[in-house]
């Protein structure tokens, strides 16, 4: 089937300007749209035609393809330079079997142009692109674990026209429904990939009356997210097949959810161990004692030694994270902080003149700069 003039389906100029593309183009499908002539199969040809046109010139990349290489050109994989090259061959050699310059063979010619014509690179399933999600996360629940369900706003395919992009499907013009088209009749015919229907044998009668042409699209979706303990700040949770729709039948891209830690106001996270400043009393430090320390898997007992100072750091092995890949845990150190009576009255002040008499020395006795 010959191929058509995009210019004269929309009667303009080769030289016309985008907005009267545009405007020839409304003018055109208000006349002949489907909706406007129900059962007129000459005006739904004719509005297939026009839309056909509008949306490779109304696109400045592809009108100045079209315009150099014709509809063969609109082909996905279709690489201009390689074009050109075997443009000056046929020029060459006369459009003879002889002559094929810097080709040894019709297999190493064949090879070149695979991907020039769709016989690689042609619109065929192609995957979704990945997505990413920002996720702040409380630091416990970091170290724990736990699920978060999230709102997200990502593409889908289209349900009105299942991702096809358009409405009342017919067999393809262009290509009859075998979805290749024949390009070149001199000495090495081959075929590509039809530029109308990508292949699929299917055209459309009008653009779908939900996604326009694009097959896809944006709706919130809630997602339940599984965040493995032991996750650290920058940490990336991948969830399979939740990104972008694929086309073509191509499968779905990834999402990846980037974690945030909150600050906790008692916990620091270094690497896979845990500090926490635990506040004791006089009396626990001096003559030492167990204590209760809350831990991220539970409260355990820690024995504080007689005599420990304040800053002193004891460390409860194991207490800290688990790394989800090695198994290995960190472990929990506990500053001990002293806290001394807020007003303890003359009791205080008679027990604490007594504790005044057991300092042997200044504590501050070699403290310099």
């Amino acid at each position: 089937m010959a191929e058509k003039d995009l210019y004269a389906a929309l009667g303009v100029a080769r030289t016309a300007s985008a907005d009267e593309i545009k405007k020839a183009y409304r003018k055109l499908a208000r006349k002949h749209h489907p909706d406007v002539n129900p059962g007129n199969k000459q005006s739904e040809e004719r509005f297939k035609d026009i839309s056909f046109a509008y949306d490779v010139l109304s696109d400045p990349e592809k009108r100045k393809v079209y315009d150099e290489f014709g509809v063969e050109g609109l082909s996905s994989g279709f690489d201009p330079e390689r074009a050109r090259q075997y443009r000056e061959w046929r020029a060459r050699s006369g459009g003879q079997s002889s002559g094929f310059g810097k080709y040894s063979s019709f297999e190493d010619l064949f090879g070149d142009l695979g991907d020039l014509v769709g016989g690689r690179g042609d619109r065929a399933a192609s995957r979704g692109a990945d997505l990413e999600y920002a996720l702040d996360l409380d630091l416990l629940d970091s170290v724990r674990g736990t699920a978060r369900t999230i709102e997200l706003r990502r593409p889908v395919a289209c349900p009105q026209c299942g991702g096809s992009g358009g409405e009342g499907a017919t067999v393809c013009p262009l290509c009859d429904g075998r979805g290749q088209v024949r390009v070149g009749a001199g000495p090495i015919p081959f075929g590509r990939t039809c530029s109308r229907c990508s292949g699929s044998g299917r055209a459309y009668a009008r653009p779908c009356s939900r996604c326009g042409t694009s097959g896809r699209i944006d709706e919130v979706d809630r997602l339940s997210v599984k965040i493995p303990a032991g996750v650290d700040e920058g940490s990336k949770i991948r969830l399979a097949g939740k990104g972008a729709p694929g086309r073509h039948g191509g499968p779905a891209g990834d999402l990846y959810i980037h974690v945030h830690l909150r600050p906790h106001p008692l916990l620091e996270r270094r690497g896979l161990d845990l500090r926490l400043d635990l506040p004791v009393t006089v009396g626990e430090a001096v003559l030492g004692a167990a204590v209760t320390v809350p831990t991220p898997g539970g409260d355990v007992s820690l024995r504080i030694p007689p005599g420990s100072q304040s800053g002193r750091q004891l460390r409860l092995r194991g207490r800290g994270v688990r790394d989800a890949k090695s198994k290995a845990s960190g472990d929990l150190y506990v500053r001990l902080l002293v806290q001394v009576p807020r007003d303890g009255g003359d009791r205080a002040r008679r027990a604490v003149e007594e504790l005044e008499q057991c300092y042997a020395e200044s504590p501050r006795k070699d403290f310099k700069l």
